[in-house]
């Protein structure tokens, strides 16, 4: 039962959050990973305020560099205990919930976790690249593909429209973390 009280209260705090996003338009930095394990398989999260398997990731805080803070993210979502390597991928720019976004990508790989669900987060999955669950949301598709491309990112952008990953706007850019403030 607490649980369900919680879950109500997160969603609930999300959805005023939206409406305040919906009219003062704030900019985003934030950052997401593909978090592939020693077995390569790509985990996903499921949180607890939005519908469908996400990559881990969150937000930047004030003048935090984006390897710090993905490395502070996976650590709160999934409890990171190890992993080999860390690349940045590729920036994005995007409108998460009516807000101006901007964040890095990273690869992470061979990481072992000790997740446990928390307010934010609800469930964890792993998945093999090419069965990604149904729910998976068209913006991780795409992220993880450009994650995993062997073209790159440039591949994983030019066959995605806009349209086709739910997002009114979603463009992949170049690697840049001096895009960031701390960066």
């Amino acid at each position: 039962m607490w649980r369900f009280l919680i879950r109500v209260a997160v969603t609930t705090f999300q959805r005023a959050r939206t409406a305040i996003w919906f009219v003062t338009r704030p900019e985003a930095l934030g950052v997401h990973a593909v978090v592939l394990t020693p077995a390569g398989r790509i985990v996903l999260v499921r949180q607890t305020y939005s519908p469908g398997w996400r990559l881990p990731g969150g937000g930047l805080k004030l003048r935090e560099a984006p390897e710090t803070a993905i490395v502070r993210e996976l650590r709160e979502e999934l409890r990171l205990a190890d992993y080999a390597d860390i690349r940045h991928i590729c920036n994005f720019e995007h409108r998460p919930e009516y807000r101006r976004g901007l964040a890095a990508l990273f690869l992470v790989e061979r990481a072992v976790y000790d997740g446990r669900p928390s307010l934010e987060i609800e469930a964890f999955g792993e998945f093999a690249p090419d069965a990604l669950p149904p729910e998976a949301t068209r913006l991780t598709r795409l992220l993880i593909a450009a994650a995993t491309a062997g073209g790159g990112w440039q591949e994983a952008e030019s066959g995605a429209a806009a349209d086709e990953i739910g997002d009114a706007f979603v463009r992949l850019l170049p690697p840049d973390l001096a895009a960031f403030p701390g960066g």
